[in-house]
């Protein structure tokens, strides 16, 4: 049998039930490959994560903006904040992994990368699982391949939740600051990225002494990113 006809057997056979879940599992595993093509030119509509805070009785306000559109300050003090390596690295950084999984204790800390959170964000749920995680990481390293260093940042900083229900840096410019994207300061970029560990008790607009705190040791991290950006020229 040709392999064409194997393929169409495998997919048709068996108990209806177990035939249903073939070709959802199908769906499911073509869906993330096919749409992130279609990111490489087109903005993402909605997400996972956006559609969970919905059902939720979260709002939804977001806006997109191309990159060239937001204040360089956002991306670099995001990459400050979250990923030094984003440059660097294709979709995981081990270095970084393997310091989180170090010592006696096991895991200490996250090593989630850009592009990790963009994969979560599109196509997985919040919380901590080995399972999400399992899935996270192949598909980071699969559209950090597909996806240009800039086009990634563009796609994380319109998407990724800055407050409850505020997505995109947008969005989140006239929630916190009352202003564009495109004239975010140095601070404000800060305190934004301070707030992306926890958007839910971390507010960029009123924030708090330790908020604060963070934001100014992202400032002192962002006058050293000048070689770390390149990718984003």
């Amino acid at each position: 049998m040709p392999l064409r006809g194997k393929f169409k057997s495998f997919w048709n056979t068996g108990p209806l039930w177990w035939v249903w879940w073939k070709r959802l599992a199908l769906i499911i595993i073509a869906w993330p490959l096919l749409s992130t093509l279609a990111y490489i030119w087109i903005p993402v509509p909605v997400t996972n994560l956006m559609l969970f805070r919905l059902l939720g009785g979260q709002g939804l306000h977001k806006s997109w903006m191309p990159l060239n559109a937001i204040s360089p300050n956002l991306p670099r003090a995001v990459i400050a904040s979250e990923d030094q390596r984003f440059c660097i690295h294709h979709g995981i950084d081990w270095v970084e992994f393997h310091d989180a999984m170090g010592g006696e204790a096991g895991p200490t800390r996250g090593a989630s990368t850009i592009s990790m959170q963009v994969a979560k964000n599109l196509y997985l749920w919040e919380g901590h699982s080995l399972i999400r995680k399992g899935l996270e990481m192949p598909m980071a390293v699969y559209m950090d391949g597909v996806l240009s260093k800039r086009r990634m940042m563009e796609i994380y900083l319109n998407i990724v939740e800055w407050a409850p229900g505020i997505y995109g840096a947008e969005a989140a410019a006239q929630h916190h600051f009352g202003k564009s994207a495109a004239k975010l300061s140095t601070r404000e970029a800060a305190l934004l990225a301070a707030s992306l560990p926890n958007p839910f008790k971390r507010d960029a607009g009123r924030p708090s002494t330790a908020l604060r705190g963070i934001a100014s040791d992202i400032e002192d991290q962002m006058t050293q990113m000048g070689p770390y950006l390149t990718c984003l020229d």
